[in-house]
């Protein structure tokens, strides 16, 4: 298993049920195949520059262990999902 990290930005217009469950989803996808560790919502911030005409964000990070192959998958749903403007997974151990 290896360690990664997610970032991900969810669209700020969305209600807080729906920011909690698209944020349940991501949990639920990590753990069918690995273990969710740490999950730290950020909240509310400013963008650095304009995403979809927005200028605020709510940001979400998470800590998991993985095979290789959950990233991919993560990835993929994190593209067509229209909650998510941006994501980022990061492999902890890489150097």
């Amino acid at each position: 298993m290896i360690n990664y990290e997610v970032m991900f930005i969810i669209d700020p217009a969305l209600e807080e049920a729906a920011k909690d469950a698209c944020i349940e989803r991501v949990k639920g996808v990590i753990a069918s195949e690995g273990e969710v560790g740490n999950v730290d919502v950020w909240g509310m911030r400013k963008l650095a520059y304009p995403i979809q005409k927005k200028n605020e964000g709510y940001y979400v990070v998470i800590e998991f262990k993985a095979s290789p192959e959950l990233p991919k998958e993560l990835d993929r749903r994190l593209r067509i999902s229209d909650d998510v403007m941006r994501h980022i997974i990061i492999n902890k151990e890489a150097k």
